[in-house]
C-alpha cells in the first residue's frame, strides 16, 4: 500500500485492486503490529490512489454521492424508513435471490429490515409475577439511584450524523435522554452532517475532507465542549480528522482541536459516575465494533457502563468476540459473498451464547448482525448499549 501511494507500484493491477477491495478496514492489524504501522490510514491512501487507476463502481459512486448531500441523505433515508415500516424491506429480503446482482439488493433490504427496533419487553424485571419456571425468590439487587438535584449540567454536543439520524432516531433519542439524566446538557450544533467515514473507507478522501470541514465549522460553535458520538465508526473517523487535513495549513489545527474533543458515548459514560437504573433480567451478548475496539482501544467501555448502570443483566462474551462482523460500512454491498461468510461466523458465535439480545454500538454492525440472524431464523434482538440503559432508566422512572 505504501509503495502504491508513493507511485512505486502499479495501482491498476488486478492483484492489488482485488486484495484492496477485499480488506474490511477493521484495523485489527493495528493493535497487534509491533511496529505500530497505521494500516487504517495507509488503506485509505491506497484506495484513493486506486480510484485514479480504475473507475469507481456505479453502486459505490451513487452511495457516496447520496451521503455527500444533506438533502440526498434525508430523502434516501426517509425512503428507507418507509420500506422498513411497511414491511417491504423484509419481504424483498426474503424474495430476492442471494446470488448474482440480485444478491446485492437482497443484502441491502435485509440490512435495512435489520435496523428495526428491538423488543425491550423480552428483558424481564426481577420480582415480576411472570412464571419463570422456578420457585426460587429473585436475587436482591440494588435499587435505582435516588433523584439528583439537576442544575444547568455539563454541556455536551451530539453528532447527529446521517444513518443514525435517518434510521436510528431511537438511539439518538436514548443517548440524549441518558446524557441529560447523568447531569449533561445537550447542545445542538447546526450545520453538521455525515462524518465522512464511508467516503474515506472507499478512497474518496477529498469527499471525506469536505464533510470533515463542514463538521469542524459546525462544532466550533461550541468550543471546548465534548462531542459525544453514538456510532463507533463515526467517532473513529472524527478522531482521524487531524490526519485527513494534516496537509491543509488552514484546517490542520482546527481538525486536531475537534478530534481531541470527540468521544464515543459508551466511553464518555463509563468515565462518569453514572446513575443506576432499574434491574433488567436477561442474557445479553456484547459485540464490540471494530472501530471501537481496534481503532480506539475502547472495547471494554460498553461492558463497564452497562455493569455500572444496569443491574441484573448477564453479559455474555461470544467466542472470538473481537472479530469483525462483516458489516464494515458499505462492504456488505460491495463484497456480498465475503460479508455473508464473515457475518455467518459472527452470527453462529453469538447464537452459541444463548443470549436473547446482542448489544453493539455501531449502526453497520447492528444491521449486519440482525440481517444474519434473519437468515438463520435466530430470534435474537440487536440493540445499542444506550438502548439498554434507556430501558433500565425508563423502568426506574428516570426517563419517560
Amino acid at each position: 500500500m505504501q509503495a502504491v501511494a508513493e507511485g512505486r507500484l502499479d495501482a491498476g493491477s488486478n492483484a492489488f485492486q482485488t486484495h484492496l477491495d477485499r480488506c474490511l478496514g477493521c484495523r485489527a492489524c493495528e493493535p497487534v503490529c509491533p511496529a505500530g504501522v497505521p494500516y487504517g490510514s495507509l488503506l485509505e491512501q491506497a484506495r484513493s490512489v486506486a480510484r485514479t487507476a480504475r473507475p469507481t463502481p456505479p453502486l459505490t459512486r451513487s452511495l457516496l454521492r447520496v451521503f455527500a448531500s444533506r438533502s440526498g441523505t434525508r430523502w434516501a433515508l426517509a425512503g428507507g424508513r418507509l420500506l422498513r415500516a411497511s414491511g417491504i424491506a423484509g419481504l424483498l429480503a426474503r424474495w430476492f435471490p442471494r446470488a448474482g446482482q440480485a444478491g446485492v439488493v437482497q443484502r441491502g433490504m435485509a440490512m435495512l429490515a435489520g435496523s428495526r427496533a428491538w423488543r425491550p419487553e423480552r428483558l424481564g424485571s426481577p420480582g415480576s409475577t411472570e412464571d419463570t419456571g422456578s420457585s426460587e425468590p429473585p436475587a436482591r439487587l440494588p435499587a435505582p439511584s435516588p433523584p439528583r438535584e439537576m442544575g444547568a449540567g455539563d454541556p455536551v454536543a451530539l453528532l447527529r450524523g446521517c444513518v443514525q439520524t435517518g434510521l436510528f432516531q431511537r438511539v439518538q433519542a436514548a443517548t440524549a435522554a441518558i446524557l441529560e439524566v447523568n447531569g449533561c446538557t445537550v447542545r445542538e450544533c447546526a450545520g453538521q452532517g455525515c462524518c465522512g467515514a464511508l467516503h474515506a473507507h472507499a478512497g474518496d478522501l477529498e469527499g471525506a475532507r469536505r464533510l470533515a470541514r463542514r463538521n469542524i465549522e459546525a462544532f466550533e460553535a461550541e468550543p471546548g465542549t465534548p462531542v459525544v458520538v453514538d456510532a463507533a465508526g463515526c467517532s473513529a473517523a472524527m478522531r482521524d480528522y487531524g490526519h485527513w487535513l494534516a496537509r491543509e495549513p488552514g484546517w490542520a489545527r482546527r481538525a486536531d482541536g475537534l478530534a481531541a474533543r470527540v468521544v464515543d458515548v459508551t466511553a464518555f459514560l463509563a468515565a462518569r459516575d453514572v446513575r443506576r437504573g432499574a434491574p433488567l433480567e436477561g442474557r445479553v451478548a456484547l459485540h464490540p465494533p471494530c472501530h471501537l475496539h481496534h481503532a480506539q482501544d475502547l472495547g471494554d467501555a460498553p461492558r463497564r457502563v452497562l455493569e455500572a448502570a444496569v443491574p441484573g443483566l448477564e453479559l455474555a462474551r461470544a467466542e472470538r468476540a473481537t472479530e469483525c462482523c462483516g458489516g464494515a460500512g458499505i462492504y456488505g454491498l460491495t463484497q456480498p459473498l465475503l460479508a455473508d461468510r464473515i457475518g455467518a461466523d459472527k452470527a453462529s458465535a453469538l447464537v452459541e451464547t444463548d443470549a436473547t439480545c446482542v448489544a453493539t454500538g455501531n449502526p453497520g454492525c447492528m444491521m449486519q448482525i440482525a440481517a444474519q440472524f434473519s437468515r438463520i431464523d435466530a430470534d435474537i434482538d440487536v440493540a445499542h448499549p444506550v438502548e439498554l440503559m434507556y430501558e433500565s432508566y425508563r423502568r426506574a422512572g428516570l426517563v419517560r
